[in-house]
């Protein structure tokens, strides 16, 4: 269809405005990343059976139909208590079969916040199970405040922060509180009106409900910026009936945009006209705003499903909707669970619409963090939420390569709110719009959201581009470390899959902090990539770099076995532990090993029998593929008569939440020493699970390990103990406590050496 001169114009220097065209504007050209970009993005191999399985309305629904028909089963498998009760959230599955079951849970009927999980299964059996709080929850449900004492500090609340029209939308509603500390009984209230800045207000705040003390609040209504009008001449998809079109695009989940006509409440008219030509690139033409949100929506919609296998925000083939033209000189736009929509202000002098691809992308980042990871809107799980919004913003702005506005690091650029020409926000050092930080700190959930986000905008530049100076598109870049190392680029398409993975398999969860976060995205790239894996090791070392979690060194690591002691004429079969981030065999070699032993130059076994007394300082080299090498020194003693060991070599099983000991008789006159030497060999997965102690012949106890490790597997290291007020000769015992379902093992040896 042709354009009709009275609804179709061009900007100044000739180029063709914002005009939606369905049939004569089709986009052309690409945006490229100039030569000093990262290129790391060719070079990582995800895992494809960890990619998203791109499921019909109808899979989706058989998902959760068969979730919803066990959540008795699951409440009883994961040993909840009588009172607890899950609801089914979500359900995403792997190419691979593997299942992510999100659930809510209530207590005696409450909902409790900060209560949900996700269980991770395949084949009918769970991997593991992210949660996000490990207390138990045994809370008295008898308030003793009153709910309108919880509305009325909800009210007061919101009137400290400026805002307008203020009132208790809902009454206060009794929930346990779980998302941090121990569980307790509280109100939340919902308080609706206006924000300071026009922004429609659904502020929660949560009061205990035995003191009367607020323990939180947070704004449901999450607002950001972007540019505008500056797409050019694109494709939308429209609807079409008789002689009437419409901004509705069937073909993406029936997404509408809506004109409010400076309204600020209602969902507005749906656009319609004579022909498929929307707008004219200028703002005084209502349809231009439209079509800028049209297509950012659809864009948006696009990288989901093609990119990353989700077909809408809730993976159900719907869209929400869009709102243009919000109040009157409105500088913001913002996404609403409620109405399940994004909505976009017109900017100063209602000349500014803030339409563009990222404040597009951005909102509606908001509406599938909602649906997903749901990090609730306040300290440091709202700097996660709103930097995720920041991160597929960027994301989707680079996969729409559109050349009128090329993909960039840069939050706002075009907008122009402050006057001086700056962007809002700078994924590659946040601190330079003055507020934002580049590192995580202590006391970083106490500021904004907006710039809470930093480290986490940080993170994904860093591991998208590598630090230092380089040029992406025609912008300059130059991006610092917290710890003054380099890093070095996994590419925007892994960092992307990695936080896209941690997000919408649940690893993020309400409460989620920075800490968290670096746990959920290496649990995510281990699944895509790899643990251990060069795009693994970098992505943590981009953490390392906004002060979140240590540096993986890239190379070699040799585990230290700690010094040794043996006696002459004994055989020693000692392992070398070595592991290295290069793939390849690894080869071994040692200087200073005692008379009579040798290693094993491919697998590390130190073997052979003693045969001089004496003590040596041996060194062990470890070299891989890439000819790096890693190292371990540590000293061996060789004695002419036996030590008092004694070692319990038979297996124990360890059940789920169960105890078991493991004996050993010592015969041997006197105290024990202060340096009680344990060795320990539990096979186990998941660690975290375990509390393990050394039990004297008294009964004394002495822990070993205290539920550490989270996820990682088997407990095999020596531990030191202070015994010397005890009685050697007697029973001792190992001591091992699981205190969780899924993961079970046993204890192979154990050995003590006084």
């Amino acid at each position: 269809m042709s354009p009709t001169p009275q609804r179709r114009a061009t900007t100044a220097g000739a180029l063709v405005a914002a005009a939606a065209l369905l049939a004569v504007g089709i986009q052309t050209g690409s945006a490229t990343a100039d030569a000093t970009a990262s290129q790391a993005g060719s070079v990582a191999q995800a895992n494809p059976g960890a990619a998203n399985l791109k499921l019909s309305a109808s899979e989706r629904a058989t998902l959760l139909a068969e979730a919803n028909s066990t959540t008795a089963q699951a409440a009883k498998a994961l040993s909840l208590g009588s009172g607890e009760k899950l609801i089914v959230r979500d359900v995403v599955k792997d190419v691979d079969g593997t299942t992510h079951t999100s659930y809510e849970r209530t207590y005696d009927g409450i909902p409790v916040l900060g209560g949900d999980l996700t269980v991770h299964a395949k084949g009918g059996v769970t991997k593991r199970v992210t949660k996000a709080t490990n207390h138990d929850l045994k809370v008295d449900t008898t308030a003793t405040v009153a709910p309108s004492a919880a509305e009325g500090q909800a009210v007061s609340a919101a009137n400290a922060e400026g805002s307008k029209d203020v009132k208790a939308t809902k009454g206060a509603r009794k929930v346990i509180w779980a998302a941090e500390g121990a569980p307790v009984l509280a109100f939340e209230t919902v308080v609706g009106g206006l924000q300071h800045d026009g922004t429609p207000s659904e502020l929660h705040v949560v009061t205990n409900a035995k003191t009367g003390a607020k323990i939180t609040e947070w704004q449901a209504v999450k607002n950001g910026t972007g540019n505008t009008m500056y797409s050019g001449q694109v494709t939308v998809g429209t609807s079409q009936s008789g002689s009437n079109f419409t901004l509705n695009d069937a073909t993406r989940g029936g997404h509408k945009t809506n004109n409010l006509n400076r309204a600020t409440s209602g969902t507005g008219t749906l656009f319609s006209g004579p022909d498929d030509i929307w707008g004219n690139g200028l703002p005084a033409n209502l349809e231009t705003a439209a079509a800028d949100a049209h297509y950012g929506a659809q864009v948006t919609w696009d990288y989901f499903k093609n990119v990353h296998g989700r077909n809408g925000l809730r993976n159900d083939g719907v869209s929400p909707y869009s709102r243009v033209h919000y109040g009157n000189n409105y500088v913001n736009a913002f996404w609403d669970d409620s109405c399940f929509c994004m909505t976009y202000g017109d900017g100063d002098g209602n000349a500014k619409p803030l339409t563009s691809t990222d404040v597009a992308a951005h909102e509606m980042t908001h509406g599938l963090t909602s649906v997903t990871g749901n990090m609730t809107y306040s300290g440091e799980p709202g700097g996660l939420n709103e930097a995720t919004s920041d991160i597929f913003a960027a994301a989707v702005e680079f996969y729409a390569a559109n050349p009128q506005d090329v993909g960039d690091y840069l939050v706002g650029e075009k907008i122009d709110i402050r006057g001086n020409g700056t962007p809002l926000r700078y994924m590659d050092k946040p601190s330079k719009d003055g507020s934002s930080k580049d590192a995580w700190y202590s006391g970083i959930g106490s500021i904004d959201v907006h710039y809470s986000s930093g480290p986490a905008n940080h993170w994904y530049y860093l591991a998208s581009e590598g630090s230092g100076a380089k040029v992406v598109n025609g912008v300059s870049y130059d991006s610092p470390t917290s710890d003054g190392l380099p890093v070095t680029a996994i590419g925007r398409d892994a960092a992307s899959k990695i936080w896209f993975r941690a997000l919408t398999t649940n690893l993020f969860r309400s409460n989620t902090n920075y800490a968290a976060a670096r746990t959920a995205t290496l649990q995510a790239a281990a699944d895509l990539y790899g643990a251990g894996s060069t795009t693994y090791n970098n992505a943590a070392n981009a953490w390392a770099a906004v002060n979140v979690g240590p540096r993986i060194v890239n190379g070699v690591t040799v585990t230290n076995p700690g010094n040794q002691t043996t006696v002459t004429g004994s055989a020693v079969s000692l392992q070398i532990q070595a592991t290295s981030t290069n793939a390849g065999a690894l080869s071994y070699a040692a200087t200073g090993l005692p008379a009579g032993l040798s290693i094993n130059a491919s697998n590390g076994l130190i073997s052979g029998t003693a045969s001089t007394a004496g003590t040596s300082n041996v060194t062990i080299t470890v070299t891989d593929s890439a000819n790096q090498t890693g190292t371990a020194a540590f000293t061996w003693t060789v004695g002419a008569t036996q030590p008092n060991v004694f070692e319990n070599t038979t297996d124990y099983a360890i059940a789920d939440n169960s105890t078991v000991d493991s004996p050993i008789t010592v015969n041997r006159t006197g105290n024990a020493p202060s340096t009680l030497k344990v060795d320990l060999n539990i096979l186990h997965t998941y660690i975290g699970d375990l509390k393990v102690d050394l039990v004297a012949p008294d009964g004394t106890l002495y822990n070993l390990h205290n539920r550490t490790g989270g996820s990682a597997d088997n407990i095999i290291k020596a531990v030191t103990v202070n015994a010397s007020s005890e009685v050697a000769q007697g029973v001792w015992k190992l001591r091992v406590n699981d205190n969780a379902n899924i993961d079970t093992g046993k204890i192979d040896s154990w050995k003590l050496t006084f």
